[in-house]
């Protein structure tokens, strides 16, 4: 710390000097373009350089229109979207009705091979341009939630970016990004350096700071050294005993605020990994529940804002119903359900995880005081994924941040319906959550998603921990406002 404390007294070189906020994300960037990506900071990074036909309020979840400037309901089935005539891609072309149309199509078909495919092939038939300023979207079947997920993932792109000619190019956008967002690309070296240039020609309110720089800095120590000598600004994600010590420096201020991201435990409840299993047993998946203290992981590990949870959900998105069965702490409980269950000697597992790792190494001690043999295996997200996608992974550690998205929708449809995260084998389950998605009545929809997330608690098909906080640390003279979703808009910065 004494080292981090001498390079205070550098001369700073970022802020409102030079107009120019520097960000520091310990992942390395390396894909610009949002269709082809997950995870938060490419989020953020979309924040930034696209634009979506919709946007969610971020006060209260509203949907609103954005490149759309309306829309109308042709019938239960057929959607047209009106568009505005002033959006502008970073290149000055005119965004086209055909850009919409093209961007949904390719999106729809299986050889975009596209991260964001699943958030559209549940309803889309088809895009069709029907007017200049109108796009027709067809759908296979009601989905009144049609505008939540146009808001929340489809990054819009000029017609043929992917298959120019014929040829299939899925990173076209990964490095040259032609979007049509409130800040443009000046440069870009992946895993090094990506600046981002305020774009004239945005069609939306201008944000107030010229120049954002994101640095990859991969060490929370280095960044932490930066910001107090004032080579970076921002910085995220900051675990809870760095940012307190940090924040009484001066020069840095300590923001904590709410984030929709949850942590839980899914559990091959299915057999997918050994069909006999103790895992197919109710009974081992309620002892895992009993056995994890999540309090303590919530207060000493989280910090913040950060609460123990006992849904598959956050509590604070719609039709997150928090009366279901809540497992609390109980280690001799864990025990004796265990015991019930035929396995009071316990039984071996293989416990992955990729993020987080003082939460993982805490979840495998409790399992382990209750007699489970945990092999921890923390790994790269890819690599879990892959285990997962083959169906080779008998329980791991996962987050979900809903994409910021405040209703249970955001989780349970990738969670429990058809996806290889849903490892319950439960098909009554997955039509419940369908059910959910197919009525516009949000009474209604509560009433699915009671009934689903009941269910989830009563077979203990997860283990939910904890609700997350988000924690930052900024340079004092930065004002950046944070969002009730916890998601970072730094397109919202301005100096003070």
């Amino acid at each position: 710390m004494a080292g981090v404390l001498a390079m205070a007294g550098a001369t700073a070189w970022a802020g409102p000097e030079d107009d120019t906020l520097r960000v520091a994300m310990a992942e390395e960037i390396l894909n610009l373009d949002y269709n082809y990506t997950t995870k938060r900071e490419y989020i953020i990074l979309a924040q930034l350089t696209d634009a979506k036909l919709f946007e969610f309020d971020p006060e209260t979840q509203d949907v609103e229109p954005s490149v759309a400037s309306g829309f109308e309901w042709v019938d239960d089935t057929t959607l047209d979207v009106i568009l505005r005539d002033d959006v502008l891609f970073h290149d000055g072309s005119k965004l086209t009705a055909e850009d919409v149309a093209y961007t949904y199509n390719w999106l729809r078909n299986p050889d975009s091979e596209a991260n964001a495919t699943g958030v559209v092939e549940r309803w889309l038939e088809s895009a069709e341009v029907v007017a200049p300023d109108r796009v027709r979207f067809h759908m296979t079947s009601v989905y009144p939630l049609v505008l939540r997920d146009m808001a929340s993932r489809i990054m819009l792109r000029k017609d043929g970016t992917y298959d120019a000619g014929g040829e299939i190019d899925r990173d076209a956008m990964s490095s040259d990004l032609v979007a049509t967002g409130p800040y443009r690309v000046e440069s870009f070296e992946p895993g090094t350096e990506l600046v981002l240039k305020r774009f004239d020609g945005y069609f939306g309110e201008a944000p107030a700071i010229e120049t954002i720089v994101v640095r990859n800095i991969p060490d929370i120590g280095t960044q932490q050294a930066e910001l107090m000598s004032g080579g970076i600004d921002w910085m995220f994600k900051v675990p809870e005993d760095v940012a307190a010590a940090a924040g009484a420096h001066p020069a840095v201020e300590y923001l904590s605020g709410p984030d929709l991201r949850v942590g839980f435990v899914v559990l091959d409840a299915a057999g997918w990994t050994d069909p006999e299993g103790p895992l197919t047993d109710v009974k081992v998946r309620q002892a895992i529940n009993h056995a994890i203290n999540t309090p303590e992981i919530a207060e000493f590990l989280m910090g913040g804002s950060s609460e123990p949870i006992h849904t598959a959900c956050h509590p604070a998105q719609f039709g997150c119903d928090q009366s279901v069965t809540r497992y609390e702490y109980d280690p001799e409980k864990a025990k004796a359900l265990l015991a019930e269950a035929g396995y009071s000697d316990g039984f071996p597992l293989d416990l992955w995880a990729y993020r987080d790792k003082p939460v993982a190494e805490a979840v495998a001690s409790d399992l382990a005081a209750a007699g489970i043999g945990v092999n921890l295996r923390y790994v790269k997200l890819e690599s879990l994924n892959q285990a997962r996608a083959s169906r080779d992974i008998a329980a791991y550690i996962g987050t979900w941040g809903s994409g910021g998205t405040a209703d249970t929708a955001a989780i349970a449809q990738i969670h429990f319906g058809d996806s290889d995260r849903n490892l319950t084998g439960d098909d009554a389950l997955s039509g419940m959550v369908a059910a959910a998605e197919q009525t516009a009545d949000p009474e209604e929809r509560k009433a699915f998603y009671t009934e689903a997330l009941g269910r989830i608690a009563d077979q203990a098909y997860w283990a939910p921990l904890v609700s997350y906080t988000a924690n930052y640390l900024v340079a004092s003279d930065l004002d950046f406002p944070l969002s009730p979703d916890g998601l970072p808009r730094l397109q919202q910065a301005s100096w003070k």
